[in-house]
């Protein structure tokens, strides 16, 4: 008998994965990770979305000066570009996770459950946190790593020819398996994104819009008189279209509750806790008051302000009904995207200032991007400590029990405007024909308003320039001179002075940390 011995079984071998395949792997287990996380955030928690909540971190842990940066860049750019940065950072983790797994899943799973982690913390440490906030991140991570292990899994089994048990070569199954994370990754991607931005946004818009038409106002902003601007000069028109509006804020994605699901709490050390909606406030008595608003950031001679007229309810009311506790000496407001601020409470309570929750701005409701439904309003304060949009929650608190977003970051704690001016005709090294030459700008000093504004040509002594009609002291005031000047170069300069009789200085001051200060001077050609 001759026996035959059955070749022993020879292992599947496996194929090196070329270093581009491994870096494909990272990068397609961290683009499942992230479309996941943002499909699974619109559909539980739309502020919890991964990707975004490290991308708030960064502007949160940034230094002044990149802040700062960022503003001058533009409301789009800026925000923009963060994101940019962020998913080239996280490209590059991600790929490396793939390249240093050359032998096994084991360090690419470490890297890409390092890049959950990190999405997982930075959601937990955003202002506005819930437990409803840990789904999207921990389904993030569980997906990034489920990718990677099964990828990579494929990738080492790969072989030419080599079919799997149902006869389709592995080869194949991979680039199929590959190209159908990628495909999904995306469109869960965009789903989120569409989900989060709230379809019914527009619709919740034009029906405020036709409320805040047909309601009864009690206070209405009297109508802009002839004069009030000098637009044929080169000023701005009085009432700044919505479109042109400054904007400023560090919302990556503008929040996207609609009128009706909108409620905030008015809490804290207050005699009896108030919860808000929209109907609640149109049933109070509307206001119409036309304000000037100006960023804290905006330099000498820049154009962070913008005037509108705005429709919403007298915040000292709202707070009058609440009964305000001795010693609340800060109004802590929430944005619903997680901003904060705090406000001091005794100018917030001045009978005169005016302090409003806006729902309607130039005519229709607030736009999405400065702070629909509902936003708050303080004359004659920087917004940063004073008009919260897209208002989420007040609490009656005090300054040493919470400290704002920015006084966090040792900016001013009560921020006053400054009175300042601007020059907007001649434009900057601009040539106008010489002879009579018209300078013109605007002023302004919220809440007391403009007396005076003086121009000056090459030095020479003041001239007192002339003023538009008054509107409020609550807005900004044009002024106009003329001077008669021969060809060559030219220096004007201004200086304002406000209703109390105090004139701007002329020692220069950056914006941070309470308003920049300094007279504005143009060079321009006469020609």
């Amino acid at each position: 008998m001759t026996t035959t011995a059955a070749p022993a079984q020879q292992p599947v071998a496996t194929a090196r994965i070329p270093r581009t395949v491994r870096a494909l792997i990272g990068l397609l287990a961290a683009t499942a990770a992230i479309g996941s996380g943002q499909l699974v955030a619109a559909l539980v928690a739309p502020a919890s979305a991964p990707f975004f909540a490290v991308a708030d971190t960064v502007i949160r842990l940034s230094p002044p000066w990149l802040t700062e940066f960022g503003k001058s860049l533009g409301p789009v750019l800026d925000k923009l570009l963060l994101q940019v940065g962020v998913a080239v950072a996280v490209a590059a983790v991600a790929a490396l996770a793939g390249i240093v797994s050359r032998r096994g899943p084991g360090p690419g799973l470490a890297i890409i459950g390092g890049l959950g982690l990190a999405g997982l913390a930075a959601v937990v440490a955003a202002p506005a946190f819930g437990l409803a906030d840990l789904v999207a991140p921990i389904v993030a991570a569980a997906v990034g790593l489920a990718v990677f292990a099964l990828l990579h899994g494929l990738a080492r089994t790969a072989r030419a020819g080599r079919p799997t048990g149902a006869g389709v070569p592995r080869r194949a199954l991979l680039i199929g398996a590959s190209a159908a994370v990628g495909a999904v990754s995306l469109g869960a991607w965009t789903g989120g994104l569409l989900l989060a931005g709230g379809t019914g946004i527009e619709d919740s818009r034009r029906a405020l819009t036709a409320r805040l038409a047909a309601a009864r106002l009690t206070e209405r902003a009297p109508a802009i008189p002839d004069g009030a601007a000098f637009p044929e000069l080169g000023t701005p028109t009085f009432l700044t279209p919505n479109p042109a509006f400054y904007r400023i804020d560090t919302a990556l994605r503008i929040p996207s509750t609609t009128a009706a699901a909108w409620r905030m709490r008015v809490h804290g050390m207050v005699e009896r806790e108030l919860t808000l909606t929209v109907d609640d406030l149109l049933a109070r008595p509307l206001v119409e008051r036309t304000v000037t608003m100006t960023c804290v950031s905006n330099p000498v001679g820049g154009d962070l302000v913008s005037t509108a007229n705005f429709v919403g309810v007298d915040l000292r009311e709202i707070f009058l009904d609440a009964g305000v506790r001795p010693g609340a000496d800060q109004v802590f407001s929430t944005s619903l995207d997680g901003w904060y601020t705090g406000t001091p409470t005794d100018v917030v309570m001045e009978p005169d200032r005016g302090a409003m929750l806006a729902l309607g701005m130039n005519g229709e409701a607030l736009p999405p991007e400065h702070g629909f439904p509902v936003r708050m309003l303080v004359p004659g304060l920087y917004g940063f400590v004073s008009a919260t949009k897209w208002l989420a929650d007040i609490e009656l608190t005090t300054f040493g029990a919470k400290q704002g977003y920015w006084l966090e970051r040792r900016w001013a704690q009560r921020a006053p405007i400054k009175t300042q001016c601007r020059i907007d005709f001649p434009r900057g090294f601009a040539t106008v024909a010489a002879g009579r030459v018209m300078v013109a700008g605007i002023a302004w000093a919220q809440p007391s308003g403009i007396s005076r504004v003086e121009v000056r040509m090459d030095g020479s002594p003041w001239r007192e320039a002339t003023l538009s009609t008054e509107v409020n002291g609550r807005t900004w005031r044009m002024w106009k001179a003329e001077f008669d000047l021969s060809p060559g170069n030219h220096t004007v300069q201004t200086r304002a002075t406000d209703m109390a009789g105090t004139t701007q200085p002329e020692t220069r001051a950056e914006p941070i940390p309470d308003g920049a200060s300094g007279w504005p001077a143009t060079i321009f050609t006469a020609a």
